[in-house]
């Protein structure tokens, strides 16, 4: 059964990743709402599909007192504002960020898994093998442990 979530709230890289592989539909498919920053959308720097809602948080004095990149910082505020929020955030401050206050948080890599838990997709192996080929990031054991959940 999937857990719905008010508000999924996506960073720049989950959307920067996507989009080079040609998957940014993924998030549609596995949410019913996806929203972003004011800030993420500056600094994704094309047009956002027009399925993705663009706000502004409303404590952008909270957003500041962040030691973190201003779009994560902006996703973190927005986060707090709303009920039942999933963050997308892959960078380890923005993640050690959002634990602090106690928000849910994945990876562009979860997504990814989470579409082929809810059989959106057949494998996530081809998936993976084109992000590969780009300057995302991620070690031999988070793909082992990727693929033992996917079963492949």
């Amino acid at each position: 059964m999937q857990k719905k979530y008010e508000v999924v709230i996506a960073d720049t890289s989950c959307f920067i990743l996507l989009e080079k592989i040609g998957e940014l539909g993924l998030l549609k498919l596995l949410f019913s709402k996806i929203i972003t920053t004011t800030t993420i959308a500056a600094e994704f720097g094309s047009p956002l599909p027009e399925w993705i809602e663009i706000r502004t948080p409303n404590n952008i004095s909270f957003q500041n007192s962040l030691d973190i990149d201003p779009g994560e910082a902006s996703a973190i505020a927005l986060a707090m504002e709303s009920e039942s929020s999933l963050l997308i955030l892959d960078d380890n401050k923005g993640r050690k960020a959002a634990e602090r206050f106690n928000l849910l948080y994945t990876g562009t890599l979860g997504i990814i898994l989470k579409a082929k838990n809810f059989g959106l997709i057949n494998s996530v192996k081809p998936i993976f093998q084109k992000i590969q080929q780009t300057n995302f990031r991620f070690s031999k054991k988070v793909l082992d442990e990727i693929y033992a959940l996917a079963n492949e």
